[in-house]
């Protein structure tokens, strides 16, 4: 059996609980995977433990933002927490999309945790020559 192990895992750890978690001004990178499938991209997001109405995506100007946000499972005056090493707060990905793909046609779901966006691949336009026509007007300047 092989056994992998991350000689800076409580590094990264304690580095993540002295800056906090994300917030909605400086929220905290999600993991992501991208791939071309056919004729579509693919964009995954791990979001485990958030629930789909704390999710915002966004497209503007072919600029993708996904949003997130985790609260704690256990909250309230009875709740002592002893072990806190899952990240809350708020997760934010920002991707510009190649103008070869279909933004308003961008699908998205959520299962076990992965947020999947499903954006089709639109064929480029193909450079084409335009005839200039001659006119029958008279567009000459006055004077």
């Amino acid at each position: 059996m092989l056994m992998r192990t991350d000689p800076f895992r409580e590094f990264d750890r304690l580095a993540q609980h002295l800056m906090g978690s994300g917030t909605w001004s400086r929220p905290a990178p999600m993991p992501m995977d991208a791939y071309r499938e056919d004729d579509t991209y693919v964009v995954a997001f791990d979001l485990p433990g958030v629930v789909p109405e704390a999710i915002d995506i966004d497209v503007e100007r072919n600029v993708l933002t996904v949003k997130a946000e985790r609260r704690p499972a256990a909250d309230g005056d009875k709740v002592r927490m002893d072990v806190s090493e899952r990240p809350l707060g708020v997760f934010s990905r920002r991707l510009v999309l190649d103008d070869t793909l279909d933004t308003a046609n961008i699908t998205a779901d959520y299962d076990a945790g992965v947020l999947t966006l499903r954006i089709p691949v639109t064929r480029p336009t193909e450079p084409r020559k335009i005839a200039v026509r001659r006119g029958t007007a008279d567009h000459r300047l006055p004077g």
